[in-house]
């Protein structure tokens, strides 16, 4: 017996029956197995070492322009893979799986946080970046050959929002890590560019989960374990899951689609619709990779994955490249 198969036994033996177990596991393309990892813990591996993973570092969550403590989309994701290990394990369900998706369930996500992903779908009829991230998995990374993840992990990606909830308890379980994570996190984001101040909450939210955020998390994170626990769902208690309703409402409403930072929203729904039509125009201009999918795909979803799938960085960069006279620069 190998590590990988003691790995399996011990799954069966100490995680609760409605776990998901790794050698159950299946792929679209059977791979040969690893002596050391299971199929959960080498899908985690390969989405920790993908391009687009470590593209999430210069992709922003809500601030555009932000400091060095301010949240971007790989910070989130490192925060939502803890929150949910700690439930997963809370509960004895299978923590590996938990960590792939939640690491990978942003991979596609646009620059410039939300507005980003409402720009791209006023420009292309449809978009989600759940959908996104699910393409990307199964059929961008690695130069259009996919990273060939478990059918498990695929799931909790692209059910991680939506109307659909995932088959696994653990996908489930993401789906409200991700949800406390950004609703805690962006909150302690806006108390630091001064957009918030503590107590600005509504009472019922302090009164139930605290009034720091770290008391918030481990409020929510417990409510869902203790709630959860001898069942065959992952779920809040009612009183919880209002308050985070209230709370969600709130941050909406003076945050996410606040005045304050409307500028910076259109600025940015600018800067992506240009490069999205310029690139409609000028297909050849793409790299090579995305040129050759083009009878694959069709020139509207090729741009799409590449416009989607830049930084917020690379993005200006590439407005100012493409429309910006080069104004300063000196000609010898």
């Amino acid at each position: 017996m190998n590590v990988r198969e003691r790995i399996e036994e011990q799954e069966y033996e100490n995680l609760s029956v409605w776990a998901a177990k790794s050698r159950e596991a299946r792929r679209k393309q059977p791979m040969e197995e690893c002596p050391f990892r299971t199929k959960f813990q080498r899908d985690r591996d390969r989405i920790l070492h993908s391009k687009s993973f470590r593209r999430l570092k210069h992709k922003t969550q809500v601030y555009i322009v932000a400091g060095d403590h301010y949240r971007t989309r790989m910070t989130h994701s490192l925060e939502v893979s803890q929150i949910s290990r700690t439930i997963a394990r809370g509960l004895r369900l299978n923590e590996d799986l938990t960590e792939a998706i939640a690491l990978g369930h942003d991979v596609g996500h646009t620059p410039f946080g939300h507005a980003g992903e409402a720009a791209m779908a006023e420009f292309t009829g449809h978009f989600t970046h759940n959908e996104q991230s699910l393409r990307v998995v199964e059929f961008l990374e690695r130069s259009g050959q996919g990273l060939n993840l478990t059918f498990e992990v695929k799931d909790g990606i692209v059910n991680h929002t939506g109307n659909v909830l995932p088959k696994t308890l653990e996908g489930r379980i993401v789906r409200t890590a991700d949800r406390i994570a950004y609703l805690c996190h962006d909150y302690d984001d806006s108390l630091r560019a001064g957009l918030l101040r503590p107590g600005d909450l509504p009472a019922a939210v302090y009164e139930r989960l605290g009034e720091d955020t770290s008391h918030m998390i481990t409020s929510m994170v417990s409510d869902m374990i203790l709630n959860s626990e001898g069942k065959e769902d992952v779920v809040l208690s009612e009183e919880v899951r209002e308050v985070m309703d209230l709370f969600r409402q709130f941050m909406f409403e003076h945050i996410y689609h606040s005045e304050t930072l409307a500028h910076e929203r259109r600025q940015a729904v600018f800067v992506l619709r240009e490069l999205y039509q310029w690139f409609m125009n000028h297909f050849d201009r793409l790299p090579e990779e995305f040129v050759r999918r083009e009878k694959r795909w069709g020139r509207q979803k090729i741009v799409t994955d590449y416009v989607a799938g830049l930084t917020d960085s690379y993005a200006v960069q590439l407005f100012h490249e493409i429309f910006m006279p080069p104004v300063g620069l000196m000609v010898h």
